[in-house]
């Protein structure tokens, strides 16, 4: 899959990669095209169009940014996907429908630290343009009965996302940690949370990322074998 990408500014990295990898494995194997799916703060678009390419499910993208969404369109073209985009904000936007999945790399890095002056890259990383608690509201609103809603976030806010969650009517069915190494401390979560799921937890071995030479793990190694994104850099 080509990926065009701004020269300058966010670009999409191994988290999306990651991520669709851990998707991958919750999407079902019956009826998987008729499948509505909602990818939140899509970007460039690289995860919801990998899992369209796979597994031709119905797909909708939405971003804030006016640069993403130039980038998700010319994406989209690209790679002959019939994605419908929005341009919008997620927590004010009327959708038309409900779905079956919703997927989100969202911006995650917690308002207290040390933040770009850039407002491209300050959209794309710090959590009080998509408020966590608001975020997940929105996206329990939208989910179909017994839907899925399955994002990667900053590890060390996991308390606060089991309690939101929960208090959205969403169950926590799969749990997963990355680490960047074995003896490091987690950075990611993945989770995939289910309207309406009365099932225990899953809490998979943790995903580490590389082994103790630097090298990527095969479990990261299989991730970019399966996306097999090519990325182009070029400018509006």
């Amino acid at each position: 899959m080509f990926l065009y990408q701004p020269s300058k500014g966010y670009c999409f990295n191994s988290d999306s990669v990651f991520l669709y990898q851990f998707i991958s494995a919750f999407v079902p194997l019956k009826n998987r095209k008729q499948k509505q799916f909602l990818d939140v703060g899509c970007g460039v678009g690289i995860v919801g169009m990998l899992l369209q390419k796979e597994f031709g499910i119905k797909l909708t993208s939405i971003d804030k940014q006016e640069s993403m969404i130039f980038y998700a369109e010319k994406n989209a073209a690209a790679n002959k996907l019939d994605t419908t985009i929005l341009r919008g904000d997620f927590l004010t936007h009327a959708f038309e429908k409900r779905f079956d999945f919703i997927v989100s790399n969202p911006p995650f890095y917690h308002s207290d630290v040390i933040q770009s002056d850039d407002e491209h890259l300050n959209t794309s990383r710090y959590n009080h343009h998509l408020p966590l608690k608001e975020f997940i509201a929105k996206a329990a609103k939208l989910l179909k009965h017994q839907g899925r809603f399955i994002f990667c976030y900053d590890a060390k806010q996991v308390d606060e996302l089991i309690f939101h969650l929960k208090q959205n009517g969403l169950n926590i069915e799969a749990l997963q940690f990355v680490h960047p190494k074995a003896d490091k401390e987690a950075k990611l979560v993945f989770i995939c949370a289910r309207d309406c799921s009365k099932s225990m937890t899953k809490i998979f071995a943790p995903y580490i990322v590389f082994d103790q030479n630097g090298e990527y793990t095969p479990k990261a190694a299989e991730a970019f074998a399966k996306a097999a994104t090519h990325s182009v850099k070029c400018e509006r």
